[in-house]
């Protein structure tokens, strides 16, 4: 029997779930990986302002979204060596390509006068990596900052760790690169302090993470300065994750956060608005913008039969069994609990935007959800909508008998969910 499995790692903050086959299973299973709501994540640059309000040490840096304040940037740096970085949220910038022929969305300069050309071959062009879609994805910002020599990179990250009930510290002395890849080779180099929520980062945690990162001498006392000053910054934004990659140290002495992300929980956005007033929702699926606005939680797959549930759990399992029924589902769409007529009404208005949605199976159990909002919401939707493709509705709940006479006589209504899969509109497409 099929299962699925839903991630949501602590270090990347994206939602994946896999299909996971049993092992004579010749069907191709298939992923989604999409940025959640749940998640906010800033451009580099965001991140490296609100640490600098911090008073954590980063390089000093301008923004620009034409070539000229591009160019006038790096004139007004007045640096040896200058860095113009792209900014979009996908990583692997450095070895993307623009569609505008250059390469590399990082580029390195001693000479002030070529940053504006630069940036005129960035801004406006879309910038394809290993984590962007096929097509790119445009660039309409570009950082232009000063450049420092690093003698030595390490890794340090506070966040929220389920295990431990709270924040904890992780480090390492090998920085730079993929922490996964050193976790899985090198597991001795991870090191990990657990934070007390009420105490906070004492000294002694500070200074002994500082040691284990490798730093010595007067950097080990500035290192953990930059420690206890990152975690204030994770307390006071309400972070859920903050990770530099690279926390390095200069020729001159310097302990500098070269490379930040900050990952953030909406159920702060209340008290967090000029945060998440940064949001850039450019780089976003616009269905998945939309189903946002109206508290949906939405995901794109590439299936032909949409899915319109009730609960994470039920939506994942109504798609586990689409597919083994021979099926794919288009989407997985999870109404919540205290989803409202309006709400189930912007669903469908959602699913019967994409192309591909050949049929619609709702599958509604009504113990968290009053059914008839449901039914009102269906009903609507289908008479303003005009609904062009077959609908096959699942209500259960203890009333129900009392809601399925307001459907519309051209909906196809059932009581067990396999009988759902088997209606001639839905199986045709299994």
């Amino acid at each position: 029997m099929t299962t699925w499995n839903s991630l949501q790692p602590q270090v990347t903050g994206k939602l994946v779930i896999k299909l996971h086959l049993k092992k004579n299973d010749k069907r191709t299973p298939y992923c989604a990986r999409v940025s959640s709501r749940r998640w906010l994540n800033l451009q580099e640059y965001q991140s490296k302002k609100l640490m600098q309000e911090s008073g954590v040490t980063v390089q000093r840096f301008y923004v620009a979204d034409n070539p000229p304040d591009a160019l006038q940037a790096a004139k007004r740096l007045n640096a040896k060596e200058i860095v113009l970085k792209a900014q979009i949220l996908a990583g692997g910038r450095g070895k993307g390509v623009f569609n505008s022929g250059l390469k590399g969305g990082v580029h390195l300069t001693k000479d002030p006068s070529v940053v504006g050309e630069l940036a005129s071959k960035m801004l406006g062009y879309s910038l394809t990596t290993k984590q962007t879609p096929k097509e790119g994805v445009e660039v309409k910002m570009v950082m232009v900052a000063e450049a420092l020599d690093i003698t030595r990179e390490t890794y340090f990250a506070i966040l929220m760790d389920r295990a431990c009930n709270g924040p904890v510290m992780v480090g390492s002395p090998q920085g730079g690169m993929d922490i996964e890849e050193v976790a899985d080779k090198s597991p001795e180099l991870i090191f990990k302090e657990v934070i007390d929520i009420f105490e906070g980062v004492r000294d002694d945690q500070a200074l002994r993470m500082a040691a284990n990162l490798g730093f010595k001498g007067p950097l080990e006392r500035q290192a953990a300065d930059q420690i206890m000053r990152l975690y204030d910054l994770f307390l006071k934004v309400d972070a859920t994750q903050v990770e530099v990659n690279p926390l390095g140290e200069t020729p001159e002495g310097q302990v500098v956060c070269f490379d930040a992300k900050i990952s953030f929980d909406d159920n702060a956005e209340f008290r967090q608005k000029a945060v998440f007033a940064l949001d850039d929702m450019s780089e976003s699926d616009p269905t998945e913008t939309e189903a946002a606005k109206w508290d949906l939680k939405y995901i794109g797959l590439d299936g032909n039969i949409a899915c319109f549930v009730n609960g994470a759990g039920l939506a994942m399992a109504t798609c586990d069994i689409i597919d083994l029924h021979g099926g794919k589902p288009a989407n997985f769409l999870d109404l919540g609990g205290g989803v409202k007529e309006k709400q189930v009404y912007e669903a469908f208005k959602l699913l019967t935007a994409d192309p591909k949605v050949e049929a619609i199976l709702v599958n509604i159990f009504g113990g968290i959800v009053n059914c008839a909002i449901i039914a009102n919401g269906i009903t609507k939707a289908c008479r303003e909508l005009e609904l062009k493709v077959p609908l096959v509705v699942r209500l259960e709940g203890g009333i129900i008998h009392h809601f399925k006479d307001k459907l519309l006589l051209n909906t196809t209504t059932v009581s067990d969910f396999k009988k759902a899969l088997r209606r001639k509109h839905t199986k045709q497409l299994c």
